[in-house]
């Protein structure tokens, strides 16, 4: 298999990309990224040592590039996407055309050049809040932020090309990640980061908002068995084995970095910040999918990564993000090769 995967310099990218050049049956793996500040060649790490690996900086909304490129493989996975809520908030224009027009850019190459398996990467965030139940794969989209609705709007775009003209094409809907090399915006790396440091952390309104917790190595055993076992035309949740709300989560890394509840700070909520998400992930499961890692084993081990890697994170946690609209009331019931 000659596979080409998108954003594969990003958190959840590039662990996929050194999972899959390890495995057998794989010739050639190519990242395409446009090494944003959510990318970087560090993440990849030793996977530049691999024959097998190729790495080109560029756009998927580069027509142009991604036809070029598409012609030369055999599957592609898809994560390139601007991912935070945060900056939707402010940047929404980049996220409509990184998420909805790079993956229609990329899924049309794949329909013209008879990709054998196109997988498509997505959140839980799409379903919107559930204040109870869990979302199964056939639940009403209903995002709430422009993320997550860019998001829903590249599913449906996505999922159009097997509708329409019958190319392979899976979707993936995974919940929080957590692991190694997340950028320190996500609420994980930033509270650790932010410990290490000394610093006061922020929690939203009392922290009770729920979210799944899902180790990124699990993640990407899922869409590998997608990319391999997935039914063209549907889609996969992928979840992990612990929910918690953002209050037990910020006592456990509290626990881990040594730190008390004075350090810290309740602040009023964001926008619009759904208050639980929930999939039920049996479909996955009936392939064979089961999250592996222990929580607690996975959280402490993420932590000693940035105890350890300072130089990686320390520069990227310095910037700030853009300045926020004013909250509103939420209504009651997210050894290669290499060219420039």
């Amino acid at each position: 298999m000659k596979l080409l995967v998108t954003g594969g310099a990003g958190f959840i990218g590039s662990h996929f990309v050194r999972r899959m050049l390890g495995a057998d049956d794989i010739e050639q793996v190519t990242v395409l990224d446009a090494l944003t500040y959510a990318g970087s060649r560090g993440n990849l790490g030793q996977a530049f040592l691999s024959p097998k690996l190729d790495f080109v900086v560029g756009d998927i909304c580069d027509a142009a590039l991604v036809d070029d490129l598409m012609a030369r493989h055999t599957a592609a996975v898809h994560f390139a996407a601007e991912s935070h809520v945060d900056r939707s908030f402010t940047t929404a224009g980049t996220f409509v055309t990184t998420n909805v027009i790079g993956t229609q850019t990329l899924a049309d190459a794949a329909m013209r050049h008879g990709i054998a398996k196109f997988v498509h990467v997505s959140t839980d965030e799409v379903y919107g809040p559930l204040l109870e139940g869990a979302a199964t794969e056939d639940y009403p989209l209903r995002p709430t932020v422009p993320y997550a609705a860019s998001k829903a709007a590249s599913d449906l775009i996505a999922l159009s090309y097997w509708q329409t003209y019958g190319a392979p094409v899976c979707v993936t809907r995974s919940s929080n990640n957590f692991g190694p090399c997340q950028h320190p915006e996500k609420i994980i790396p930033l509270f650790v980061t932010g410990l290490l440091r000394g610093e006061q952390v922020t929690l939203h309104d009392q922290g009770q908002h729920m979210r799944n917790w899902l180790h990124v190595e699990d993640n990407c055993a899922g869409i590998e068995l997608v990319l391999r076992s997935g039914v063209p035309g549907e889609v996969y949740n992928i979840g992990g084995g612990t929910d918690l709300s953002s209050k037990d989560l910020t006592g456990e890394l509290l626990r881990i970095c040594g730190a008390g509840w004075g350090r810290v700070t309740y602040i009023p909520d964001r926008l619009s910040n759904d208050l639980r998400y929930a999939m039920d992930w049996g479909k996955l499961a009936a392939l064979g999918y089961k999250p592996v890692r222990d929580f607690q084993a996975g959280l402490e081990e993420t932590a000693d990564w940035y105890r350890r890697n300072a130089d990686r994170w320390a520069p990227l946690s310095r910037s700030p993000l853009p300045a926020m609209p004013s909250p509103r009331t939420a209504p009651t019931p997210a050894k290669g090769r290499q060219h420039a």
